[in-house]
């Protein structure tokens, strides 16, 4: 019988958190403390709020907790905290690599301007890497609920720091609003400024969400995509083409995409040879960081030398630098050997 390891120190890397989402709930109720901000039940009742994203109604009530969340972080010690704090998670729970979403329009009115906003995000960063010892970027995230030049201002700020931590361009939000295609010339300004796609589908909409962001965005890694399970063309497609899909099991349930964690196809795409990165998304309101989804995976039936390889593949759909790649491969081999 094959010895279980503990997930924890696993090697990995973190692909799909965002950023408001990343938030510890104590943290959020002494922000919300300090502000007058008045928190519903369900971000204050210490277990994760029941949410159904599946139908109009559900998605605007997780929005509205979100943005009661995000209307906590006002200045730049809130900003500086809630990214150290992250970091933290994240290293306790084996990652040695974080790419973290940020909209940072969501932010500017309190901290003075997009730039500043941006600005100061990145030195947050930069902070909380050289504390922790953590790998951090930036993924910038245009919002599909906004006009598509938005999108574009967004792009081209993010190509700006494109030297300062930002590594890749993000379309967020509800994917049945806002058609990918309304999305292309963001992207494309994004890629020329050699930023890696990455946008949202096959999540709230099937394998076409998925389609879109490969043919209209050219994306090299989709945030969620477990919709294209129900598509073996697109499997393969994904998997031939090497696109590394940020699985989020515990987002995947608590928004009613599938009933049950053990629904959730994580080896369907295993099998079909789709490399995966799994992801907390937003630890806040799903209550569960990077580990365990690691343990959702081990739940349904992967092994030890499986989970080492989603860790690995987690590691090669990153941008990190080649030196923190061959680190964290060399302790994925010597979790399992050691």
């Amino acid at each position: 019988m094959e010895r279980v390891r503990d997930i924890r120190l696993l090697p990995k890397a973190h692909l799909h958190l965002h950023f408001t989402g990343s938030m510890r709930p104590t943290t959020l109720l002494e922000l919300a403390g300090r502000y007058g901000v008045h928190l519903p039940e369900a971000l204050t009742g210490g277990e994760p709020p029941r949410l159904r994203a599946t139908d109009e109604r559900g998605w605007f009530r997780f929005q509205r907790l979100y943005d009661i969340a995000r209307s906590c972080l006002r200045t730049p010690d809130d900003i500086r905290r809630l990214v150290r704090e992250a970091a933290q998670e994240d290293v306790r729970d084996g990652s040695g690599w974080l790419e973290i979403q940020v909209d940072p329009t969501s932010y500017a009115p309190f901290l003075g301007g997009l730039i500043p906003a941006l600005e100061i995000i990145l030195d947050a960063v930069d902070a909380a890497s050289r504390d922790t010892g953590l790998g951090i970027r930036v993924v910038v995230a245009a919002n599909r609920m906004k006009h598509p030049l938005d999108a574009r201002t967004l792009a081209r700020l993010a190509v700006r720091y494109a030297d300062r931590g930002v590594i890749g361009f993000g379309l967020s939000n509800d994917e049945r609003r806002g058609m990918a295609r309304d999305f292309d010339r963001a992207f494309a300004i994004a890629r020329e400024g050699g930023l890696l796609a990455a946008p949202h589908g096959g999540e709230l909409s099937g394998p076409s969400s998925v389609r879109d962001c490969l043919d209209d965005l050219h994306a090299a890694r989709i945030g969620h995509g477990v919709r294209a399970a129900e598509d073996p063309l697109l499997l393969k497609r994904l998997a031939e083409r090497g696109v590394t899909c940020e699985v989020c099991p515990s987002s995947n349930v608590a928004l009613g995409v599938y009933e049950k964690a053990e629904d959730v196809p994580l080896r369907k795409l295993f099998e079909a040879g789709v490399p995966m990165a799994l992801g907390a998304d937003d630890p806040l309101l799903f209550g569960s960081r990077l580990a365990a989804q690691y343990e959702l995976a081990r739940a349904q039936g992967f092994s030890d030398t499986e989970l080492a390889e989603l860790a690995r593949q987690s590691v090669r759909g990153s941008a990190a630098p080649p030196d923190v790649r061959r680190k964290l491969l060399s302790g994925v081999d010597d979790w399992l050997t050691g």
